[in-house]
């Protein structure tokens, strides 16, 4: 019988197993999916979560595979608005580093157990909770001392009630896709009328795009073209002739009321969701698990749950959770189209902001220096 059952194992799920192990726990993972997703959605891990996953050795992992982005480039009509520089911050790694996310998984995983492949249903609470899960050979149930709900989104409806988490959706759409292009080893975001294009090296000369959509694009050949426009409008030709298709995408933010209910706990977007267009997302979940895991361990080598140190975990998590979704809002809104007046104020702002010490104040929040355990 495991100690601790980790439900998804996924990038957060998958480090907070390999956190517990590390730290002799004897953990279980429960996951739906028999293969880890190909897709690549979240590309950028942070400095603060560089500097927390150092000691396990998996930051060494990741920066073998990952491209370092020093700095951003912000433009308008072809013209250079500012930049922001993450490397003059004053941080351990000054820099994002990038990688498609199953690079970013398999360097998680490395001291991960493998997961056991079932689709949970259901979470008994109870002085020793239990998952309850369907496998190809019928239902099955684990209990365990502590259980840690991290199967994202979708999984949320085990822990929570509908009316309990307050989701905000936003009615913006985005495309994406990444081409082998090459570029400049630095971020680029055009804000025009149009809206945004942004713009993410990744390694291998590989580059990612990013542009707001019509809602209702469900075809990729559809979303491929909305994306070209885009890249032509900047005189992106070559990129824009690479893409055939492009995933799409909504967004929408939350943040439960609590990541806690006894013995079982939640992480990463099944307890709060960011928008994407803040690039923190995935880092948020990576640190939930990063802090929560010695909590844990701690609790189960004593027998008793230390409550004081996971309300203050707890409370810096949702704080943080709150603050990154201020950040992606933020983004969001100065990425949508514009009118003429709009768009000239928008310009205005952000060449003098990048121009003043705001600009380090900026590269600090999209760095997630205002995260509380960063």
């Amino acid at each position: 019988m495991p100690e601790v059952i980790v439900v998804g194992a996924g990038p957060v799920g998958t480090l907070l197993s390999a956190e517990l192990a590390r730290r002799g726990v004897d953990v279980a993972v429960v996951e739906r999916r028999a293969d880890p997703s190909e897709g690549s959605r979240a590309i950028g891990v942070h400095a603060p979560v560089l500097a927390a996953l150092e000691e396990s050795g998996a930051t060494e992992r990741l920066l073998a595979q990952a491209q370092r982005v020093s700095r951003g480039q912000a433009r308008s009509g072809g013209r250079v608005l500012g930049v922001v520089r993450f490397d003059r911050l004053s941080r351990r790694f000054p820099f994002v580093a990038t990688l498609p996310q199953p690079a970013t998984h398999r360097a998680l995983a490395a001291d991960a157990p493998a997961p056991i492949i079932g689709e949970v249903t259901a979470l008994r609470g109870g002085g020793r909770p239990a998952v309850v899960f369907r496998t190809e050979s019928g239902e099955a149930e684990l209990a365990a001392r502590v259980v840690v709900l991290a199967g994202g989104p979708r999984s949320r409806a085990l822990l929570y009630r509908p009316e309990a988490v307050r989701i905000q959706p936003y009615p913006d759409r985005y495309v994406m896709a990444d081409v082998g292009t090459g570029g400049p080893e630095y971020a680029v975001v055009h804000l025009d009328r149009e809206g945004v294009l942004e713009s993410f090296p990744l390694p291998d000369g590989q580059r990612r795009y990013v542009t707001p959509a019509p809602s209702g694009l469900d075809d990729p050949a559809a979303r491929a073209a909305v994306l070209r426009a885009a890249l032509h409008a900047r005189g992106e030709h070559a990129a824009a002739e690479e893409i055939g298709a492009a995933d799409g995408f909504a967004i929408r933010r939350t943040v439960a009321p609590r990541m806690r209910r006894g013995a079982l706990l939640a992480v990463g977007d099944a307890a709060h969701e960011v928008s994407p267009m803040g690039g923190q997302g995935m880092n948020l979940g990576l640190l939930d698990a990063v802090t929560l895991a010695p909590l844990v361990a701690r609790w189960v080598r004593s027998g008793e749950a230390p409550d004081a140190d996971l309300a203050r975990w707890e409370r810096r998590r949702r704080a943080s959770a709150r603050v990154s979704g201020a950040i992606a809002s933020m983004n969001t809104f100065l990425g949508r189209p514009a009118s003429a007046r709009m768009d000239a104020v928008r310009r205005t702002a952000m060449r003098a902001a990048l121009a003043t010490p705001a600009g380090t104040l900026l590269a600090h929040a999209y760095a997630m220096g205002f995260d509380r355990d960063a």
